[in-house]
């Protein structure tokens, strides 16, 4: 990987930068750094205008060409945006134009010129590059995956902007950017500053994130209940209290259930992996969208809930659960009674005009952004999380949809600094008590959240094909999310600790198979810290109660390496009680015959997952 250029456009004109060197022109003066840090190169520009200027673009290229099937980890604008490794060959397909009125606000399809194509991927805040295709058929035999080289180019700061990685394989270049177009500036700003390192991918992670002095998560590693994904807006005060006395009354470690052959060593004899002894404390029981009488209006409860929130919030308690809440601090409903009264709370585009966040029917259609920076709406927030924390009593919060605040920063912010700053807003209203962000952009939460989503909601059956012919990202689907998860399981228990969304074993109100069911549960279990279900538990069988509790036998595994040995089949390397074992995953719908180190072949049917010991 050789450095190429920097380019500095400010005022129209375009300035190359040169590194350790004085970089000084009419009306600005660019302090471009290039140093060895941590086993690596470190990359910063700091900005000194002269005068009042406008900042069209900064970036930096480096020469770095790839054969067509290296891959290129590709990072997703926010939680719910799908993130996957890709062949360097491959694009990312934009979102079809009949779906942009109601879902081009999500992700980065409003923001303007990032390359879109065959051979022109993309990624935000950080990007894993590998020159070896991980595919089975291309490996090596006798030598060790884990030992393949890689590169990993990551932001050390999101606080000013957000930071884009590019690839064009045609060409070659991997180009870093500063999402700043069209920034105005008359005072000293950091604008850019990433780490490039090659090497271990496990050693590369711990590197950056202790350059970016992100401290890992304090929160511990969780699991709970929430009512979305059964309930979803349907929900009262009896459904929930429902829910809390079977959740608080399963005891799963009591099960006489003997273990499937889901879990087994590579001779095929069975194995418990020592969850016989398994003991957990279930902690957290969450109430999903469906209290309020409006999005916006979080005051202002349902008459399904008589005895209001707090209320609930003690009942849990007593059951020795920690409760939570969701709500989206950053939008409100066109229905809502917040609207109605304060329309100038709404974020406006540059022509006055409010901006819609999307179209959402369980909240009667449009939903609308709020101005963070117009007092009034700090104000309400900071009186509505008061209420919730310390008059109602909830534990958790989950955040949603909080890309919304900064779909139009103001003049002298960037998209990423009305982000950070939003979520610096939040931490403090919070406090010591626990914040699940979703719907935001990764960067953001480094460090800020205790949880956070990664990646899109599951859907109740294994994909959701119109969401996926229109191309959206961000759309509700299990596939979708699993390949997120997978994508992202090295930010667990250093950027925050991950939640990979829930997991479903219940027959009824969903579509998944039974191997599906397998599959999304073991894999979350394995990559987050945060296990949710929505299920009625006290209705599970023996089955699957012995499932779950094989899956909970998993959590705090150390996981060595994560491969996609072809499309959409994986394999997931862990240690557990100084014993090594091997998750295979295959995700498609088709039986696949995998190579095994041992010289064997282990026949995985569609969507199975199987647990090998090494």
């Amino acid at each position: 990987m050789r450095f190429v250029q920097a380019l500095l456009t400010v005022n129209g004109k375009a300035h190359p930068l040169q590194p350790n060197r004085a970089n000084t022109f009419e009306e600005i003066y660019a302090d471009f750094q290039q140093n060895e840090e941590g086993a690596g190169t470190r990359y910063s520009v700091f900005l000194h205008p002269k005068q009042d200027i406008t900042v069209q673009r900064l970036e930096i290229q480096f020469d770095i060409p790839l054969p067509p099937d290296a891959h290129f980890f590709a990072n997703g604008y926010q939680s719910w945006s799908e993130s996957r490794i890709m062949k360097v060959s491959d694009g990312i397909p934009p979102l079809r134009s009949i779906a942009r009125k109601f879902m081009g606000n999500y992700g980065d399809e409003h923001i303007k010129g990032i390359p879109r194509g065959q051979g022109k991927l993309h990624s935000w805040t950080y990007t894993y590059v590998s020159r070896n295709a991980v595919v089975s058929r291309n490996a090596v035999p006798g030598v060790d995956p884990e030992q393949r080289s890689g590169i990993l180019l990551g932001s050390l700061s999101e606080r000013t902007g957000f930071t884009l990685f590019l690839y064009d394989q045609s060409k070659g270049i991997l180009t870093v950017r500063k999402d700043m177009d069209g920034l105005a500036l008359r005072h000293s700003f950091p604008a850019l500053d990433f780490w490039v390192g090659e090497g271990q991918e496990q050693q590369l992670f711990d590197t950056y994130f202790r350059l970016a002095e992100i401290a890992p998560p304090s929160a511990p590693a969780a699991i709970g209940w929430t009512s979305w994904y059964n309930h979803f807006t349907n929900i009262s005060e009896a459904v929930l209290l429902k829910n809390l006395e079977s959740f608080s009354r399963t005891n799963f470690s009591s099960s006489e259930y003997q273990p499937q052959t889901a879990i087994k060593n590579d001779l095929g004899e069975g194995n418990t992996l020592n969850n016989a002894e398994l003991k957990f404390v279930l902690r957290y029981f969450q109430i999903d969208d469906g209290w309020q009488t409006a999005t916006g209006d979080w005051l202002s409860v349902k008459p399904a809930f008589p005895n209001g929130m707090r209320h609930i919030a003690l009942k849990i308690k007593e059951k020795e659960l920690q409760p939570g809440l969701w709500l989206a601090p950053f939008v409100a409903s066109a229905k809502s009674e917040l609207l109605r009264r304060h329309p100038e709370w709404l974020l406006k585009d540059a022509k006055g005009k409010p901006i819609r966040v999307g179209w959402n029917p369980m909240w009667g259609g449009w939903y609308y952004a709020l101005d963070f920076y117009h007092d009034g709406v700090r104000e309400y927030l900071s009186g509505v999380f008061h209420t919730i924390l310390d008059k109602w009593g909830f534990e958790l919060l989950k955040l949603e949809f909080l890309f919304a605040v900064a779909l139009a920063p103001p003049p002298g912010k960037t998209r990423g600094g009305v982000m950070w700053e939003a979520m610096e807003f939040i931490r403090h209203l919070v406090g010591s008590r626990r914040i699940l962000a979703c719907g935001a952009p990764l960067g953001s939460c480094f460090g800020q959240v205790d949880y956070c989503r990664i990646g899109g909601d599951i859907h109740l059956a294994w994909r959701h094909p119109l969401l996926s012919f229109l191309h959206f990202r961000e759309r509700v689907d299990t596939l979708a999310s699993l390949r997120s998860t997978l994508g992202r399981w090295q930010l667990n228990g250093r950027a925050f600790n991950n939640d990979p969304d829930v997991f479903i074993l219940r027959n009824a109100n969903q579509k998944l198979s039974p191997e599906q069911h397998q599959s999304l549960l073991i894999i979350n279990a394995l990559l987050g810290n945060l296990l949710f279900t929505s299920d009625d538990v006290s209705e599970y069988t023996e089955e699957q109660k012995g499932e779950f509790e094989e899956a909970l036998s998993l959590r705090g595994s150390d996981i060595h390496r994560v491969l996609e040995l072809e499309n959409d089949v994986w394999k997931i390397d862990f240690a557990q009680e100084n014993s090594d074992w091997s998750a295979y995953c295959n995700l498609t719908k088709t039986v696949k015959n995998l190579p095994l180190p041992n010289g064997a072949w282990l026949e995985l049917r569609p969507f199975e997952t199987m647990v090998l010991k090494s």
